[in-house]
C-alpha cells in the first residue's frame, strides 16, 4: 500500500453523495460553503453527485466534524441522502441493552438508529461517506455485543444462507435448554434441603456441597448474566444482567463469607441459585414466546421456492431462485410456487394469492397478465417472463416493508423508553437504600441482605420494553397475512382515529377501467343483434371502450356479425362494411358521428344515460339505428359495504376527483357520499387534504395513482390500494393488497385491536413494578420468589400481545361501532 500523502495530524478524506445538484453552477456554490470551515478543502464533482472533503491544514481534534460538513451541505439548499440498513443484533438480553446500543449507534456522524428489543434487530438511517455497515457493526461490538446483515427474502439473500440462519438460532436455543436443564440438576438439592429445613427436619445438606452446587449455579450456568453485565458496565450502561448479578453475587459472597469465617445468620445459598434458574426458565419462555410474534414474516419468507425451472435455449432446466434475471424465462407446473414476479407468456391457470391479498378465492389468470412471485399456480402450465427479482419482487418489498414497521416505535414507546433508561439506576438506588434501613432496624448486615436481594432481582425493566413492539409485531405480523401492510408503528396505533376519509374515484371507489352497463336497443332490434353489430366492428381494437364491449359480448356467447372492410375513423368511431347485405354499411361511434352519417338518435334516452354520467355509444347500418350502448367506470363490487361499514364508525366519507361534477354525482349518489369534491387537479389534491386537517380532524387519504402521491403524503394517514402505482404503495401509510374497501374496515380493525393490547402490557408492565418492589423493599418477598415473578413478567406481558393472533380478517368488519366524527 502507498503511503499516505496526507500532513501528519490531518484526517483521512471523505465522500459524501449530494442530492439537489442541478449544473455546475450548484457543485461551485457547494465547494465555496465548504472551503469556509477552518482546514476544509473540498472538491465538488457535478457528474457524479458527490463532494470529496480534505480535512488538511489542522489537527484533528480541531478539524471540522463530519457533522459540521453535512449541515454545512445541507445549508447551502442542498441535501446528502441517507441509505438504510439492518443488523440483527446478538447478545441483547434486555430493554436495557437495546437502549444502550441505539444510544452508541446515534453518537456516528450521520446515523439515526432504532433498537428493537423483541425483534433483535436495529433499523439504521445513515449517511453515506460518514460512516457504512463496517463501521455499525464495529461500533455494536465495541459496545459488547453481536451484528450482522441478516439474511432473508428481503435483503435478496440466498437460500441456503437464510438457512444458515436459522440453523444459528436452533443453536443458541438448545445451548439455552441444556444450560437451563443443568442449572436444575444442580438447584433442586439445594431447594429440598430449605425445604427439609422448613419442615423442621436437620438432615440438611453439607454446607460444603451447598456451597459445590451454588458455586456451579452461579459461575457456570450464570456465566452468561456475568458476560452481559460486564460488556454494559464496560459500555457506561447498565441492564437487568446488572441487576442479577449484583442480586446473586452478594447472596453468594455473603454465604460464603459466612461459612468461611464461621460467622452467625442465614445462608442464601439455595437463593442466588433459584434466581438464576428461574431466569434462565423465565428467558427459555420469553425466547420462545418472542419468536412466535416473528412467525408473521416468517411465514411469508417460507413460501418463496428455491429452485426455478428455467427455459435455456429452448430446454428447461433447475435452477436456484437467487439465479433469476430480469427477462429470464421460466415455466410454472401446477401446484408449485411461482419464484418471482413475472408476466405470463403462456398459459392459463387460476392463481392462489392468499398469501398477497389475504383473498382465498384463486384468481384466473392468461397471457399478458402478471402474477407475483410466492403465490401458488392451482391448475395448467405457465410459461412466464420474469419482471422483478431479488430484493425488488413483491414478496420482499413485503417482507421488508412489514420488518420496518417492526422496527420502528409509536409514540408511546418513546415514553417507556425514557422511563426504562433510568429504571437500572433507580433500582439499584431503591436496593441501597433498603440495605441501610434493614442494617438500622436489625442491627446487623446478614439482616438487610434479604430485602436488598429481592429489591435487585423482582425489578424488570423488560416488560415495559416488550410491552409495545411485541403487540406491533404480532399485529404488523397479522395484517401481512390478510393483505395489510402498515408502514410503521405509528400508522398501525393511529389508522382507526381516522376521522375523515378523502377517497380518489378511479381505481379506489371504481375499478379504473370501463364497463357495459346499458344495452339499449332501438325499436324492433333485439339486444343481441346490437351486441353482434358492435362485437364485429370493435373486436379487434385495443381501446378501452372497445374492449369492454368485447367482454360483454363474449360473456353472453354472442357472435360477431360477418363484415368486411373495417375502417377506424380517428376521433370519431368505426365502419364496416355488411357481408350478408349487399355492402349496407355498419357504423359505430359517438352520437355525433352517426348524425353526422346520415342517421338520427334517440336524444332522450342518450341525454338520459349522459345525465347519470354514462359515456353513450351507438351502432347503425345505414341510416337505420340500432340502438345505443351505454359505458361507465365500474363502481367496485365491495364499495357500497365497505363505505356503509366505515360510515358506522362514525366517519365522513369525502371523494376527491379530477373527473367532471357529473360523472363524480352519479358515483356519490349511488355510493351515499357526504361531500364530493370534483374537478380537482393533481396538484390540487394535496392542498385539500391540508385544509381538513386544519380544521382539527384525523384525515385519512385513499389512493392508487401517481397524481395521489402527494394528497397520500399531506394525510395524517396515507392508504394505498395494492393494484395502484409504485409511487403510491412507497408513499403510503397502510398498503390494501386486496385493493378493497372492505380491506380498510379490517386493517382499522386491526389496528384498534393491537393498540388494546399495547394499553393491557403497558398496564401489566408498570404494575407488576409499582407493586413488585416496595413489596420487595419492605421484606415480604424472599429472594426466590422475587426471581420467579421477575422471570414470568416478561413472559406474560409477550404471551398476553400473542392473544392478538385471535383476529381473524372480517371478525368486526361487520359490527357497527359508532363514536362522534368531527365533522
Amino acid at each position: 500500500m502507498p503511503p499516505s500523502t496526507s500532513p501528519p495530524g490531518a484526517l483521512a478524506p471523505i465522500t459524501v453523495p449530494i442530492e439537489g445538484m442541478s449544473c455546475a453552477a450548484c457543485a461551485a456554490r457547494i465547494e465555496k460553503v465548504l472551503g469556509r470551515l477552518p482546514g476544509v478543502t473540498a472538491s465538488v464533482n457535478f457528474a457524479t453527485a458527490t463532494a470529496t472533503v480534505e480535512r488538511q491544514g489542522a489537527p484533528p481534534p480541531d478539524a471540522p466534524g463530519l457533522g459540521e460538513i453535512v449541515g454545512a451541505i445541507r445549508k447551502a439548499g442542498f441535501d446528502v441522502p441517507a441509505r438504510h440498513v439492518v443488523l440483527a443484533i446478538d447478545g441483547m438480553t434486555c430493554v436495557a441493552c437495546a437502549t444502550r446500543i441505539e444510544t452508541v449507534l446515534n453518537r456516528l456522524p450521520g446515523v439515526d438508529a432504532h433498537v428493537n428489543f423483541a425483534s433483535g434487530r436495529a433499523d439504521i438511517d445513515y449517511v453515506p461517506g460518514l460512516s457504512d455497515p463496517d463501521a455499525l457493526v464495529r461500533q455494536v461490538e465495541k459496545a459488547g455485543y453481536g451484528a450482522a446483515l441478516p439474511h432473508d427474502v428481503a435483503s435478496g439473500a440466498t437460500g441456503s444462507e437464510a438457512a444458515d440462519d436459522a440453523a444459528r438460532h436452533r443453536a443458541a436455543w438448545q445451548r439455552q435448554v441444556r444450560l437451563f436443564a443443568l442449572s436444575v440438576v444442580l438447584t433442586l438439592p439445594l431447594l429440598a434441603g430449605m425445604v427439609a429445613m422448613l419442615a423442621g427436619l436437620h438432615d440438611m445438606l453439607p454446607v460444603g456441597l451447598q456451597w459445590v452446587l451454588a458455586t456451579l449455579v452461579q459461575f457456570v450456568c450464570g456465566r452468561s448474566f456475568y458476560r452481559h453485565a460486564w460488556n454494559a458496565v464496560r459500555g457506561g450502561g447498565a441492564n437487568m444482567d446488572v441487576l442479577v448479578v449484583m442480586g446473586t453475587s452478594v447472596a453468594w459472597l455473603a454465604s460464603t463469607a459466612t461459612v468461611a469465617l464461621g460467622l452467625p445468620g442465614p445462608l442464601y445459598f439455595e437463593s442466588g441459585a433459584t434466581v438464576i434458574t428461574l431466569v434462565l426458565l423465565g428467558r427459555l419462555m420469553e425466547a420462545r414466546a418472542r419468536n412466535r410474534t416473528r412467525e408473521g414474516v416468517e411465514s411469508l419468507i417460507r413460501l418463496q421456492p428455491q429452485v426455478a425451472h428455467v427455459e435455456i435455449d429452448g430446454a428447461i432446466q433447475d435452477r436456484p431462485v437467487t439465479s433469476l434475471r430480469v427477462g429470464d424465462i421460466f415455466a410454472i407446473r401446477p401446484g408449485e410456487s411461482i419464484p418471482v414476479d413475472g408476466t405470463i407468456l403462456d398459459g392459463r391457470s387460476d392463481i392462489d394469492e392468499s398469501m398477497l391479498t389475504g383473498e382465498s378465492v384463486p384468481v384466473g389468470k392468461g397471457p399478458g397478465d402478471p402474477v407475483s412471485g410466492a403465490t401458488i399456480n392451482r391448475d395448467g402450465v405457465l410459461r412466464v417472463r420474469a419482471r422483478r427479482v431479488g430484493a425488488d419482487t413483491t414478496l420482499s418489498r413485503i417482507v421488508r416493508m412489514v420488518q420496518q414497521a417492526q422496527g420502528t416505535k409509536d409514540p408511546v414507546q418513546h415514553l417507556v423508553d425514557r422511563v426504562s433508561a433510568v429504571f437500572v439506576p433507580a433500582v439499584l438506588a431503591v436496593a441501597a437504600v433498603t440495605f441501610a434501613i434493614g442494617w438500622a432496624v436489625s442491627g446487623h448486615p446478614a439482616g438487610a441482605l434479604g430485602g436488598t436481594i429481592a429489591v435487585l432481582v423482582i425489578a424488570c425493566p423488560c416488560a415495559l420494553g416488550l410491552a409495545t413492539p411485541t403487540a406491533i409485531m404480532v399485529g404488523t405480523g397479522l395484517g401481512a397475512r390478510a393483505g395489510l401492510l402498515f408502514r410503521n408503528a405509528e400508522a398501525l396505533e393511529r389508522l382507526h382515529t381516522v376521522t375523515t376519509l378523502i377517497m380518489d374515484k378511479t381505481g379506489t371507489l371504481t375499478l379504473g377501467r370501463p364497463g357495459v352497463t346499458d344495452i339499449v336497443p332501438a325499436p324492433g332490434v333485439a339486444a343481441d343483434t346490437l351486441l353482434s353489430a358492435a362485437l364485429a366492428l370493435e373486436r379487434n381494437s385495443e381501446h378501452p371502450l372497445a374492449r369492454a364491449i368485447v367482454d360483454h359480448a363474449v360473456s353472453r356467447d354472442i357472435e360477431a356479425a360477418p363484415v368486411r372492410d373495417v375502417r377506424a375513423i380517428p376521433g370519431r368511431g368505426v365502419q364496416a362494411q355488411d357481408a350478408d347485405d349487399s355492402g349496407a354499411t355498419l357504423r359505430l361511434g359517438s352520437p355525433r358521428f352517426l348524425a353526422e352519417s346520415g342517421c338520427g338518435g334517440d336524444e332522450p334516452t342518450v341525454q338520459r344515460l349522459e345525465q347519470d354520467g354514462r359515456t353513450v355509444i351507438g351502432v347503425a347500418r345505414g341510416s337505420t339505428l340500432l340502438g345505443h350502448i351505454a359505458l361507465a367506470d365500474q363502481i367496485r363490487p365491495d364499495a357500497a359495504a365497505g363505505l356503509a361499514a366505515l360510515r358506522a364508525r362514525g366517519i365522513r366519507l369525502v371523494m376527491l376527483t379530477g373527473d367532471n361534477p357529473r360523472t363524480a354525482a352519479a358515483v356519490a349518489s349511488r355510493l351515499g357520499l357526504d361531500e364530493t369534491i370534483a374537478g380537482v387537479l393533481p396538484e390540487d389534491k394535496a392542498h385539500e387534504v391540508e385544509r381538513r386537517r386544519g380544521a382539527g380532524r384525523i384525515v385519512g387519504m385513499v389512493g392508487d395513482g401517481i397524481n395521489d402521491a402527494p394528497a397520500l403524503a399531506a394525510a395524517d394517514i396515507g392508504i394505498a390500494m395494492g393494484s395502484g402505482s409504485d409511487i403510491a404503495l412507497d408513499t403510503a401509510d397502510v398498503v390494501l393488497m386486496r385493493s378493497e374497501l372492505r380491506g380498510l374496515v379490517d386493517a382499522m380493525d386491526l389496528s384498534r385491536a393491537t393498540l388494546a393490547k399495547v394499553r393491557q402490557n403497558l398496564f401489566f408492565a408498570f404494575i407488576y413494578n409499582v407493586l413488585g418492589i416496595p413489596l420487595a423493599a419492605a421484606g415480604w418477598l424472599n429472594p426466590a420468589l422475587a426471581g420467579g415473578a421477575m422471570a414470568m413478567s416478561s413472559v406474560s406481558v409477550v404471551s398476553n400481545a400473542l392473544r392478538l393472533n385471535r383476529w381473524k380478517p372480517g371478525s368486526d368488519a361487520l359490527r357497527s361501532r359508532p363514536r362522534t366524527s368531527n365533522t
